[in-house]
């Protein structure tokens, strides 16, 4: 409180003879301009069940969260009780923000998910109340208000969670592709630890001002994330988590590797073997859960090839998009594009001048909409 003065209450009061007493200019703290003629430089994305009838809502909810995860209500309870849910998406660049609330279900991301999904993101998350329970690997992780967790998208994991609200940071694979054998050692644990504390500040003053960045903001944002992630995951992982652990980081290697080399044409499991230092069947036994090393390579190119189409500033031919993703014959092309998304390359082009561009099909039942994964893929 200052009063009429200009001074603080202690006035009346005796000052310390030995401190000196200043007067410091009393100036506004300076606040962010707003014009009224610049658009906002982020557009939140809005899902919620709270305007359907109770008994649609759950459905709506599984369907949104069908290219992530599978999620299932808690025992004794039914769809006709209704389940309230909401979320808020923030695409800061790369990185997609999402602000959750949730009654209690359970969820899981199972091998056959892996297989049909294009998501292979890191995921962070804040827990603002509620609780988390998540195996991976036989290794269950508890997730409490203000704690903050860590998980690879490219494996399995199965969990429960109370009524809750949280926070939620999605990095896609390639933003880390250099600390991918890191990052792999904390999949799935709580992140502790003084770093850790600092990136929950960090996430917090974030989600307070996500209505006020400007565009130049957001690649320092998303780099200082990134950064503050691998450095978190450093210190929290256990240095000693088994064969396991190994293999997972072998994987990381080939995903690695699979991500620099995408467009070569000396992308071969003979090549691969011997940069990675392995033999065709370790290479293999690595991919079978992916539907083999040339399935996994040619989804990857189908997706960069799907970037490249809905990219307004891509203007080369469909052929030679076609060609880069290693097609030689466009029809090869079309089918393979279509069979991976449900749309062909020509029309998917055509919707980069409207407003909401078309997103490949999930899992999830059309009739609710945009999902998850559609925002996750809009964030690439």
């Amino acid at each position: 409180m200052v009063t009429e003065s200009g001074d603080d209450p202690a006035a009346g009061r005796a000052w310390p003879p030995h401190l000196e007493r200043r007067r410091w200019p009393r100036e506004p703290a300076p606040q962010k301009e707003h014009r009224a003629d610049v658009p906002p430089a982020l557009v939140p994305l809005r899902f919620s069940t709270h305007d359907l009838p109770p008994n649609e809502q759950f459905r709506s909810w599984r369907s949104h969260m069908a290219p992530l995860v599978d999620v299932h209500l808690p025992d004794r309870k039914s769809e006709e009780d209704g389940f309230l849910a909401e979320q808020t998406g923030w695409q800061l660049g790369d990185i997609l923000i999402v602000q959750q609330r949730a009654q209690a279900c359970s969820y899981i991301r199972d091998q056959a998910m892996l297989r049909s999904s294009p998501i292979d993101h890191w995921n962070v998350g804040v827990l603002r109340s509620g609780r988390t329970w998540t195996e991976a690997n036989r290794h269950v992780t508890e997730t409490g208000p203000g704690e903050i967790f860590f998980r690879s998208l490219g494996y399995p994991y199965r969990g429960r969670m109370t009524d809750s609200a949280a926070v939620l940071v999605f990095l896609p694979y390639e933003l880390l592709t250099r600390d991918a054998p890191l990052l792999q050692n904390a999949h799935n644990i709580a992140l502790s630890g003084s770093l850790a504390e600092l990136l929950v500040s960090y996430i917090n003053g974030l989600e307070a001002n996500l209505g006020n960045l400007t565009v130049e903001e957001v690649p320092r944002i998303v780099r200082t994330i990134g950064d503050m992630v691998v450095a978190c995951a450093a210190s929290s992982a256990s240095s000693d988590r088994g064969q396991e652990q190994t293999n997972m980081g072998l994987m990381e290697r080939a995903h690695r590797y699979i991500h620099l080399n995408l467009h070569s044409d000396n992308l071969t499991p003979d090549v691969m073997c011997r940069a990675l230092g392995i033999s065709r069947t370790r290479l293999y036994q690595l991919f079978e859960t992916s539907g083999g090393v040339f399935n996994y390579i040619r989804r990857r190119r189908l997706l960069q090839a799907y970037a490249d189409l809905t990219n307004p500033t891509d203007n080369r031919p469909i052929s030679e998009i076609a060609e880069a993703a290693g097609f030689d014959v466009a029809a090869n092309f079309t089918r393979a594009f279509n069979h991976e998304f449900g749309l062909s390359p020509r029309e998917v082009r055509k919707t980069i001048a409207t407003e909401h561009p078309a997103m490949p099909p999930t899992r999830a039942m059309q009739r609710f909409g945009t999902t998850i994964g559609d925002w996750l893929t809009r964030a690439r």
